[in-house]
């Protein structure tokens, strides 16, 4: 988690919303790092868990990222959810919980339905407080 939230850091410092994210492989080694890009790029789907999926099957040179862990400092969003689904990554890690628009348990809760084929192992509010404080502190310097 503190290697995502350094890349959350480097988002905020672009303009970004400070989200990181980062795949881990089944050893725990790294794949792929990432953060929000989606005001630089114009691409509405470039989210730090989406960014760091797609590295992550580069790395290992096909989709399935079977034995992976995604690890993210916001609570994953319908699409990116869903991403970490088709993927077929092992586990989700994220740290701040997002009520307006989370995924994995707040809003909705697309890993763990039922209908799905696949069923990620969701391990939530890891370092929360320094996940939620990064966003709080961004936005807070945005209104003033």
């Amino acid at each position: 988690m503190r290697l995502a939230l350094e890349q959350a850091a480097l988002a905020g410092a672009r303009g970004e919303v400070p989200v990181g994210a980062v795949v881990l492989g089944p050893s725990g080694e790294v794949l792929a790092v990432a953060g929000n890009d989606r005001e630089a790029g114009g691409d509405p789907t470039a989210h730090a868990e989406v960014l760091a999926l797609r590295a992550a099957a580069r790395e290992r040179g096909e989709w399935r990222l079977s034995g992976c862990t995604l690890v993210v400092t916001l609570e994953p969003c319908t699409m990116c959810a869903g991403a970490a689904v088709l993927a077929r990554v092992d586990r989700i890690v994220y740290g701040a919980a997002d009520d307006k628009a989370g995924a994995v348990g707040s809003l909705w809760d697309v890993v763990r339905d039922r209908r799905l084929n696949h069923r990620p192992e969701v391990v939530l509010g890891v370092l929360a407080a320094e996940c939620a404080a990064v966003l709080h502190d961004f936005f807070a310097d945005r209104r003033q």
